[in-house]
């Protein structure tokens, strides 16, 4: 009797446990940040930059290393999917709308980690570019 209790006190923590890191691991990040946190997030934690505007807007200045998806493009969401939903990424569009909603879509895709830049890169512009 006492082994039986025992067996089950314990089984019954190791699925606690289990239970908790499997909440941990299915918990994802889509955050709007600020230039100086969006900075220092790809700084720390170096991921896929996401430049989700048109071609034209990206003509007149991006950040480096970006990767450009046009969101109006017909074939943006299957280009999504192709995208490694393990490493973090950094969205932007002009002001942060398009790359808010492109961030929504990415995490209900199950991305672990999306960071949309508030203010877009207007707001990068006005702090970073000099």
């Amino acid at each position: 009797m006492k082994t039986t209790l025992i067996s089950l006190i314990i089984l019954a923590f190791t699925f606690t446990a289990c239970s908790q890191d499997a909440v941990k691991q299915t918990q994802l990040v889509a955050k709007d940040v600020s230039v100086q946190e969006f900075a220092q997030l790809m700084k720390d934690n170096p991921g896929l930059i996401l430049d989700v505007r048109t071609k034209g807007e990206v003509a007149k200045g991006s950040i480096d290393n970006h990767v450009h998806l046009d969101i109006f493009n017909d074939n943006f969401e299957s280009e999504i999917d192709k995208l490694d939903k393990n490493k973090p990424v950094y969205v932007y569009c002009a002001v942060g709308g398009r790359s808010s909603e492109a961030m929504q879509m990415m995490n209900k895709k199950g991305f672990k980690e999306v960071y949309n830049l508030a203010g877009g890169y207007t707001a990068w512009k006005k702090e970073m570019v000099k």
